[in-house]
């Protein structure tokens, strides 16, 4: 009797959302008055920045047939299939510090990044 295959496949890696990021986009939803359950937290990339490729977050009602969702801390995420080529494995984190506050990427894939952190190369 032939065994039965086994899947060495990799779980498919996911763009992560901490706690402390997800609190303050529960923030900014409230603040804009948004509707929580419509609202879709899209991350992305686009060419440009100073490594060649930025990071993009965005607040939308919108979900493409194609777009990969995932949910973390009650979020909703979504990501087009191309960004996340590059963003597989990505954590994003929310900080705020004495020389300002804002989202933070750390990205597994990236080889290389700007000084401001908005912008890598892979």
């Amino acid at each position: 009797m032939p065994e039965a295959a086994i899947d060495t496949k990799p779980a498919q890696s996911v763009v992560i959302l901490t706690e402390l990021a997800a609190r303050e986009v529960n923030k900014i939803v409230a603040e804009n008055e948004l509707e929580k359950d419509k609202v879709r937290l899209r991350v992305g990339v686009k060419g440009g920045g100073c490594s060649g490729f930025s990071y993009t977050l965005d607040l939308t009602e919108t979900q493409k047939e194609t777009d990969e969702v995932f949910e973390q801390h009650g979020i909703k995420i979504v990501c087009d299939p191309k960004s996340l080529l590059y963003l597989a494995g990505t954590t994003i984190d929310f900080r705020e510090e004495l020389m300002g506050r804002g989202f933070v990427f750390n990205n597994p894939n990236a080889t290389s990044t700007c000084g401001c952190g908005s912008s890598f190369s892979a």
